[in-house]
């Protein structure tokens, strides 16, 4: 019998493999066979998984986010003194990476869906380690914009590749936890970025600056990162170097009552199009920019607005760091708490409150050392808009399938993002410190905005599988479904005692849509 790497191989030799222009690769290998998994089986494949995949995800994110972040560090440390930086210029510097991110993210959709992931991913990290360590050799705002934009072009991919990594490696009940997990470097990044900050600061040189040292160290890390991911990461389950022949038919198996399958490498226009012309994808555009020009803020003007609190700029270093430990700990309370209730939408909007309140805080407040205490407390509420980003990650994730629709709407995710961080620090002038009111008050009611769109979308989803319900009963199959992808225990869609000629599962590895699988069902 043929192994799954050879049956891949010999699907290879025929020029354009026959499952990838109708389904995924799991297809070809698996056809509609089952085979057996139990609960033990498919928690040992989800620690293999982990060790591995996820930890690569993990600290890729991590690297993206430390080059990305050190940027308001280097203004603490005279970036923009040394610079000759005026009026706007340092917002714009801020906003020319997640322009370059806007720009291409048509290209990165195309790119995900057909450019293996253990190349596109060291490429990637390697690009724009280059760029973050040239930040260093820019003594002007023309030099400063060039390195930034090629830093936001080869980050623009790696949310949307780490999104479908996600998805085609874990169950959806998993999803949630595992992308917090790699989102969660967002809050551990902010730590090392402060922790790094202070301590390369203190280093005294008569060649680099402050921020010419710290620049250098974080992109020559991110550099030498790039062979290490080449050599670890595979691109799907059926070339996983570390699964047995029997695991990765176990591990595809595992996937099957996602209905989003696990990978194809077809760009397919109508995938797009229906991507195009669904209101869930602007709701998801909506929340995605309005949630992104609020971490831009704290990203770029976070160590400024703490440093308008009256701090010397080690102190504001180092007050950051609880901020980072507290994105952190409410990423990981968010997505916990999305798995264990299984919802996302209510808990997304819950967690946008405290948000609110911390800018109402930051707004109201006089800049006095009697209120200092209160301030702090306004600024570190903020910290909670970073239990945003993933779940609605996870929420998108789970509610599309077909690769080039996921890809698709992940790119467009990654696109109001990039659009989110260019308005944000645009809302915020150098000449409104220390209090920056205008945009303060701008961010608050982005985010009462925010909490409308989360819960129309919740209704939308809600309508969504009334008419799936409809769709399936006129195909002769019974409304109502069990969505096992969804429970904490693996559960075989064989014990669901359907009758063989509507057996479950049969469609989910032909690489259909959500809207073209009648067994999809949406996640609220």
């Amino acid at each position: 019998m043929a192994t799954i790497d050879e049956k891949a191989e010999a699907s290879y030799e025929h020029g354009v493999q026959p499952s990838l222009k109708h389904g995924d690769l799991a297809l070809e290998l698996i056809g509609n066979e089952r085979v057996v998994v139990t609960d033990e089986d498919s928690k040992r494949i989800r620690r293999k998984t982990d060790k591995v995949i996820l930890a690569i995800l993990c600290w890729v994110y991590f690297l993206q986010i430390l080059d990305k972040s050190v940027l308001g560090y280097g203004a603490t440390f005279g970036l923009q003194t040394d610079t000759g930086l005026k009026g706007n210029e340092y917002s714009l510097v801020g906003s020319i990476a997640p322009i370059a991110q806007l720009a291409w993210q048509p290209f990165s959709s195309f790119l995900i869906v057909k450019v293996p992931h253990r190349i596109l991913m060291p490429a990637l990290c390697l690009g724009w380690g280059i760029a973050q360590t040239s930040l260093a050799a820019c003594h002007n705002f023309r030099s400063l914009m060039a390195a930034r934009f090629f830093l936001g072009l080869f980050e623009a991919g790696c949310l949307p590749l780490f999104s479908i990594i996600t998805s085609q490696w874990y169950r959806r009940a998993e999803q949630p936890l595992r992308i917090a997990a790699w989102y969660g470097t967002n809050g551990a990044a902010t730590v090392v970025a402060a922790a790094l900050s202070f301590g390369l600061a203190h280093i005294k040189s008569e060649v680099l600056r402050p921020w010419q040292i710290i620049f250098l160290f974080v992109g020559l890390g991110t550099v030498v990162s790039a062979p290490f991911i080449y050599w670890k990461l595979d691109n799907d389950i059926p070339s996983a170097r570390f699964l047995t022949e029997q695991e990765k038919a176990q591990a595809i198996e595992r996937l099957r009552a996602n209905q989003t399958g696990t990978g194809n490498r077809e760009f397919k226009m109508k995938h797009v199009v229906e991507a195009a012309l669904e209101p869930k994808s602007y709701l998801w555009i909506g929340m995605s920019m309005l949630l992104n020009v609020g971490a831009s803020v704290t990203n770029t003007f976070g160590p400024l607005i703490l440093n308008g609190l009256g701090y010397d700029k080690y102190t504001t270093s180092l007050l950051n760091m609880p901020f980072g430990a507290i994105q952190l700990l409410v990423i990981l309370l968010a997505s916990y708490l999305a798995q264990k209730a299984h919802v996302k939408g209510v808990i997304l909007a819950s967690f946008m409150l405290p948000v609110v309140a911390g800018l109402a805080v930051l707004y109201a407040l006089p800049r006095t050392h009697s209120v200092q205490g209160a301030l702090i407390a306004g600024y570190y509420l903020l910290a909670f808009l970073f239990g945003g980003n993933p779940l609605i990650v996870t929420w998108i994730v789970g509610n599309t399938a077909g690769t080039t629709k996921k890809s698709t709407i992940m790119s467009l995710y990654n696109a109001a993002s990039s659009a989110g961080n260019i308005v944000g620090p645009l809302l915020f002038n150098k000449k409104d410190a220390p209090t920056y009111h205008p945009g303060l008050r701008a961010c608050l009611g982005i985010f009462i905005a925010l909490v409308a769109v989360v819960l129309i979308q919740l209704a939308n989803l809600v309508f969504l599988n009334k008419m799936q319900e409809r769709k399936r009963v006129k195909n002769g199959k019974q409304a109502k479904m069990v969505d096992h992808s969804m429970q904490d225990r693996y559960h075989s869609l064989e014990e669901e005692n359907v009758e063989a000629q509507n057996r479950l599962g049969d469609n989910a590895f032909l690489d259909l849509t959500d809207r073209e699988n009648d067994e999809f069902v949406y996640i609220y």
